[in-house]
Protein backbone atom coordinates (compact mmCIF):
# COMPACT_ATOMS: atom_id res chain seq x y z
CA UNK A 1 0.00 0.00 0.00
CA UNK A 2 0.89 3.60 -1.04
CA UNK A 3 1.46 5.40 2.39
CA UNK A 4 -0.12 8.76 0.87
CA UNK A 5 -3.11 6.41 0.47
CA UNK A 6 -2.96 5.18 4.11
CA UNK A 7 -2.39 8.70 5.35
CA UNK A 8 -5.90 9.76 3.82
CA UNK A 9 -8.07 6.87 5.46
CA UNK A 10 -8.16 5.88 8.87
CA UNK A 11 -10.00 2.65 10.23
CA UNK A 12 -10.17 2.69 14.16
CA UNK A 13 -11.08 -0.99 15.67
CA UNK A 14 -12.66 -0.67 19.39
CA UNK A 15 -11.93 -4.48 20.81
CA UNK A 16 -12.23 -6.10 24.35
CA UNK A 17 -9.16 -7.75 26.09
CA UNK A 18 -10.38 -11.51 25.81
CA UNK A 19 -10.74 -12.17 29.44
CA UNK A 20 -13.18 -14.88 30.65
CA UNK A 21 -15.99 -13.35 32.62
CA UNK A 22 -14.85 -9.84 31.02
CA UNK A 23 -16.29 -9.76 27.73
CA UNK A 24 -20.11 -10.73 26.32
CA UNK A 25 -21.99 -10.63 29.88
CA UNK A 26 -25.24 -10.58 28.52
CA UNK A 27 -24.60 -13.78 26.66
CA UNK A 28 -22.75 -15.03 29.28
CA UNK A 29 -25.63 -14.81 31.42
CA UNK A 30 -27.82 -17.22 29.39
CA UNK A 31 -24.42 -19.27 27.93
CA UNK A 32 -21.65 -19.02 30.52
CA UNK A 33 -18.63 -17.47 30.39
CA UNK A 34 -16.41 -19.97 28.56
CA UNK A 35 -19.24 -19.78 25.58
CA UNK A 36 -19.17 -16.11 25.70
CA UNK A 37 -15.82 -16.04 24.76
CA UNK A 38 -15.40 -18.40 22.83
CA UNK A 39 -17.90 -16.34 20.63
CA UNK A 40 -15.71 -13.51 21.23
CA UNK A 41 -13.38 -14.88 19.52
CA UNK A 42 -15.12 -16.12 16.72
CA UNK A 43 -16.24 -12.07 16.45
CA UNK A 44 -12.61 -10.78 17.08
CA UNK A 45 -10.72 -13.27 13.97
CA UNK A 46 -13.82 -12.16 12.09
CA UNK A 47 -13.30 -8.65 12.25
CA UNK A 48 -9.07 -9.37 11.92
CA UNK A 49 -9.91 -11.16 8.72
CA UNK A 50 -11.88 -8.42 7.11
CA UNK A 51 -10.07 -5.57 7.80
CA UNK A 52 -6.50 -7.04 7.06
CA UNK A 53 -6.79 -6.54 3.26
CA UNK A 54 -8.22 -2.84 3.50
CA UNK A 55 -6.26 -0.19 2.08
CA UNK A 56 -6.35 1.94 4.56
CA UNK A 57 -4.24 2.80 8.25
CA UNK A 58 -5.49 0.55 10.61
CA UNK A 59 -5.47 1.38 14.90
CA UNK A 60 -6.71 -1.32 17.29
CA UNK A 61 -7.90 0.04 20.47
CA UNK A 62 -7.98 -2.15 23.78
CA UNK A 63 -10.49 -1.73 26.26
CA UNK A 64 -7.58 -2.30 29.41
CA UNK A 65 -3.77 -3.34 27.89
CA UNK A 66 -2.82 -3.67 24.56
CA UNK A 67 -1.50 -7.23 23.78
CA UNK A 68 2.14 -7.87 21.96
CA UNK A 69 0.98 -11.61 20.74
CA UNK A 70 -2.46 -12.06 19.47
CA UNK A 71 -4.13 -12.09 16.35
CA UNK A 72 -3.37 -8.31 15.27
CA UNK A 73 -0.50 -8.65 13.16
CA UNK A 74 1.32 -5.79 14.39
CA UNK A 75 3.38 -4.71 11.11
CA UNK A 76 -0.68 -4.20 9.54
CA UNK A 77 -2.46 -2.56 12.68
CA UNK A 78 -0.90 -0.25 15.03
CA UNK A 79 -1.96 -1.32 18.81
CA UNK A 80 -3.22 1.93 21.00
CA UNK A 81 -5.04 1.80 24.35
CA UNK A 82 -9.13 3.26 24.58
CA UNK A 83 -9.02 6.69 27.47
CA UNK A 84 -11.73 7.83 29.17
CA UNK A 85 -14.44 7.68 31.18
CA UNK A 86 -17.31 6.09 28.97
CA UNK A 87 -17.68 4.47 25.58
CA UNK A 88 -18.08 8.18 23.71
CA UNK A 89 -15.32 9.78 25.62
CA UNK A 90 -13.01 6.55 24.42
CA UNK A 91 -14.34 6.94 20.73
CA UNK A 92 -13.49 10.78 20.67
CA UNK A 93 -10.06 10.51 21.84
CA UNK A 94 -9.31 8.12 19.34
CA UNK A 95 -10.43 9.92 16.58
CA UNK A 96 -8.52 12.89 18.22
CA UNK A 97 -5.69 11.45 17.66
CA UNK A 98 -6.37 10.11 14.28
CA UNK A 99 -7.12 13.78 13.08
CA UNK A 100 -3.92 15.32 14.95
CA UNK A 101 -2.06 12.64 12.82
CA UNK A 102 -3.41 14.07 9.58
CA UNK A 103 -5.91 11.41 8.71
CA UNK A 104 -8.25 13.16 6.54
CA UNK A 105 -11.28 10.46 6.66
CA UNK A 106 -11.74 8.43 9.96
CA UNK A 107 -14.40 5.22 10.25
CA UNK A 108 -14.84 3.53 14.01
CA UNK A 109 -16.29 0.06 14.07
CA UNK A 110 -16.69 -2.42 16.87
CA UNK A 111 -15.85 -6.10 16.93
CA UNK A 112 -19.19 -7.77 17.42
CA UNK A 113 -21.09 -7.64 13.95
CA UNK A 114 -20.28 -10.99 12.59
CA UNK A 115 -22.44 -9.63 9.34
CA UNK A 116 -19.79 -6.57 8.91
CA UNK A 117 -17.80 -7.24 5.32
CA UNK A 118 -14.94 -5.50 3.59
CA UNK A 119 -17.27 -4.28 1.09
CA UNK A 120 -19.47 -2.28 3.50
CA UNK A 121 -16.21 -0.81 5.67
CA UNK A 122 -14.66 0.39 1.97
CA UNK A 123 -18.09 1.98 1.05
CA UNK A 124 -18.44 3.92 4.26
CA UNK A 125 -15.29 5.31 3.45
CA UNK A 126 -16.23 5.67 -0.10
CA UNK A 127 -19.30 7.04 1.13
CA UNK A 128 -16.84 10.29 3.07
CA UNK A 129 -16.00 11.83 -0.05
CA UNK A 130 -19.39 13.56 -0.55
CA UNK A 131 -20.52 13.59 3.03
CA UNK A 132 -20.05 14.84 6.14
CA UNK A 133 -20.61 11.33 8.05
CA UNK A 134 -21.11 8.09 7.33
CA UNK A 135 -23.49 6.13 10.25
CA UNK A 136 -23.75 2.21 9.80
CA UNK A 137 -26.83 1.87 11.92
CA UNK A 138 -27.32 -1.57 14.17
CA UNK A 139 -30.67 -3.49 14.50
CA UNK A 140 -30.66 -2.67 18.29
CA UNK A 141 -31.12 1.13 17.56
CA UNK A 142 -27.16 1.86 17.83
CA UNK A 143 -24.63 2.42 15.32
CA UNK A 144 -21.81 -0.55 14.61
CA UNK A 145 -20.00 1.79 12.46
CA UNK A 146 -18.92 5.91 12.24
CA UNK A 147 -17.00 7.58 10.31
CA UNK A 148 -16.70 11.59 9.55
CA UNK A 149 -13.73 13.78 8.02
CA UNK A 150 -13.64 16.43 10.60
CA UNK A 151 -14.07 15.97 14.51
CA UNK A 152 -17.27 16.19 16.13
CA UNK A 153 -17.05 16.36 19.89
CA UNK A 154 -21.21 16.71 20.58
CA UNK A 155 -21.71 13.58 19.07
CA UNK A 156 -20.34 11.45 21.93
CA UNK A 157 -21.79 13.35 24.32
CA UNK A 158 -24.70 12.86 26.61
CA UNK A 159 -25.54 9.45 25.16
CA UNK A 160 -27.16 6.44 27.05
CA UNK A 161 -24.38 3.58 25.39
CA UNK A 162 -25.89 0.25 24.67
CA UNK A 163 -29.44 1.58 24.54
CA UNK A 164 -31.95 1.86 21.75
CA UNK A 165 -31.58 5.61 21.80
CA UNK A 166 -27.96 6.10 20.71
CA UNK A 167 -28.78 6.17 16.95
CA UNK A 168 -31.77 8.42 17.07
CA UNK A 169 -29.33 10.47 19.50
CA UNK A 170 -26.77 11.09 17.26
CA UNK A 171 -28.66 12.33 13.89
CA UNK A 172 -30.22 14.23 16.08
CA UNK A 173 -26.79 16.17 16.50
CA UNK A 174 -26.19 16.28 12.92
CA UNK A 175 -29.49 17.56 11.40
CA UNK A 176 -27.39 19.99 9.43
CA UNK A 177 -25.26 18.09 8.01
CA UNK A 178 -24.55 15.71 5.19
CA UNK A 179 -24.99 12.34 6.04
CA UNK A 180 -24.82 8.78 4.82
CA UNK A 181 -26.76 6.03 6.19
CA UNK A 182 -25.29 2.32 5.62
CA UNK A 183 -27.27 -0.77 5.74
CA UNK A 184 -28.86 -2.05 8.85
CA UNK A 185 -26.42 -5.08 10.77
CA UNK A 186 -26.99 -7.08 13.97
CA UNK A 187 -24.31 -7.23 16.43
CA UNK A 188 -24.26 -10.10 18.68
CA UNK A 189 -25.08 -8.89 22.11
CA UNK A 190 -27.94 -11.14 23.59
CA UNK A 191 -28.58 -14.61 22.96
CA UNK A 192 -30.87 -14.06 20.33
CA UNK A 193 -28.82 -12.50 17.97
CA UNK A 194 -27.01 -15.87 17.28
CA UNK A 195 -29.63 -17.65 16.36
CA UNK A 196 -29.52 -16.01 12.39
CA UNK A 197 -25.65 -16.97 11.75
CA UNK A 198 -25.00 -20.92 11.22
CA UNK A 199 -21.59 -20.03 12.93
CA UNK A 200 -23.22 -19.83 16.09
CA UNK A 201 -25.67 -22.52 16.25
CA UNK A 202 -23.06 -24.83 18.29
CA UNK A 203 -24.05 -22.43 21.17
CA UNK A 204 -27.94 -22.21 20.76
CA UNK A 205 -29.36 -24.44 23.54
CA UNK A 206 -32.08 -26.73 21.72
Amino acid sequence: MKLEENKDRLLLIFTRNPKLGKCKTRLAAVIGDQAALDIYMILLRHTAEITKDLNCSKEVYYSEEISENDLWDKDNYAKQLQEGNDLGERMYNAFKSGFQKGYKKIIIIGSDIYDLNSETIEAGFNSLENSDFVIGPAADGGYYLIGMKTLNHEIFLNKNWGTETVLEDTLSNLTHKEIQLLQIKNDIDVYEDLKEFDVFQSFVKI
